[in-house]
């Protein structure tokens, strides 16, 4: 289970990440059998059926590979990460977020499926926005509040694939989802696309675009938890963040509107190894309140902000990202399952980065906005880096 005395947030200066431009050469996708193996590509796709939802609908799962052995798939059902296979210092491959390995498991209520969160991640306070003087209601799915979009958000939907790519760049999928209008009481036809791209420099690439026909509000993420281990807790687990300022919450974990600087940021520690008083202490996992860290403004190009290290087996992830704030939550209320290959998770069992605007955005005026306009598309780009120490 993570114990978030063992990970630790530091201010210091931004990581780099590559920036690879989106492959060019696409192709529509088709239900094909897999290319022939000669000669092999740089990176390669494949799709295949993945079985259906109960009301008949097609599940497809592509598999994206890269030559130095990573291998991720995604599902169009949610436009599901169901695993990251990532290798250690030795060179042997384990699948670092959490998922399951039938699509069973993701119909019947998976405690950590790494979905698109949409049409608006995180919180709404009072589960209602106004915009352009009038008023919206959405659904109170967390107490009095609206979370992740309603009940059924983005991570529910059978997304439509729309092409896959196999270049020098990277192989990639591209799904795509119409929320129509009124959607979870959401205002306008939103048309949202998300691109992953496995490259050659072991880069996950997620690239998100939504355009909608009347004023909307839109903030998007995906809610992967990450266990470098592949299994059991986080314990060990290391986190650097580059973090300037946070968002204070009030009991319901809605934010207070103020931006705390991270002048002193907590770290995440073990208060029985580390009693310096010149540390703040922060509480163990157990009481930790999950809390955005964020800079002031999006940003053009992904620029990085976290680093997640698992000491035992030396992998390394970097994220970068064009959005203004990371969710850190560390699956305190994560319930035990059994994931692929058999690994057991449960409370603690991984840490979600999920890259996004503030909560309660609408109803904060000096937040950055999350009001999207006809005309004026939303893009947003997170990418995640794998090495090992």
């Amino acid at each position: 289970m993570i114990n978030v005395d063992k990970v630790r947030c530091r201010t210091a200066g931004a990581l780099t990440a590559a920036f690879l431009g989106f492959p060019s050469g696409v192709a529509p996708l088709g239900l094909a059998a897999p290319p022939p193996a000669a000669p092999a590509p740089v990176a390669r796709v494949y799709a295949e059926d993945w079985g259906r939802t109960p009301t008949g609908g097609p599940v497809q799962r592509f598999t994206l590979s890269n030559p130095n052995g990573l291998v991720v798939r995604v599902i169009n059902h949610g436009a599901i990460l169901t695993e990251i296979r990532v290798p250690d210092r030795a060179g042997h491959l384990t699948n670092v977020v959490l998922g399951s390995d039938s699509l069973e498991a993701y119909l019947g209520g998976h405690p950590a499926a790494a979905a698109v969160i949409g049409r608006f991640a995180n919180r709404i306070a009072g589960a209602r926005f106004t915009l352009d003087g009038v008023t919206y209601r959405l659904a109170a799915n967390n107490g009095p509040n609206h979370i992740h979009g309603g009940p059924n958000n983005f991570a529910r939907a059978l997304w439509t694939p729309a092409w896959v790519s196999s270049t020098d760049a990277g192989a990639a999928v591209q799904l795509t989802y119409r929320s129509v209008d009124g959607e979870e009481g959401y205002p306008g036809n939103l048309t949202v696309s998300v691109t992953y791209t496995l490259t050659a420099a072991n880069e996950l690439r997620i690239e998100y675009a939504a355009d909608t026909d009347q004023p909307t509000v839109v903030n998007l993420t995906n809610h992967a938890y990450f266990n470098l281990a592949g299994h059991g807790g986080v314990l060990d687990h290391e986190l650097w963040l580059a973090a300037e300022t946070y968002t204070p919450t009030d009991e319901q974990l809605i934010p207070t509107g103020a931006l705390a600087p991270c002048a002193a940021p907590p770290r995440l520690h073990n208060p029985d190894r580390d009693r310096r008083a010149d540390r703040p202490a922060c509480p163990p996992a157990q009481r930790l309140r999950p809390q955005l860290r964020l800079g002031p403004h999006p940003s053009p190009t992904p620029r990085g902000f976290a680093r997640l290290t698992d000491p035992g087996s030396g992998r390394v992830m970097e994220v970068s990202t064009t959005e203004p704030g990371v969710q850190l939550y560390t699956g305190n209320h994560l319930r035990e399952f059994v994931g692929t290959d058999g690994a057991v998770f449960g409370r603690h069992g991984g840490v979600c980065l999920e890259t996004q605007h503030f909560p309660d955005s609408p109803n904060q005026p000096e937040f950055p906005t999350t009001v999207l306009r006809p005309g004026q598309p939303f893009t947003s780009t997170t990418v995640f880096r794998f090495t090992t120490r």
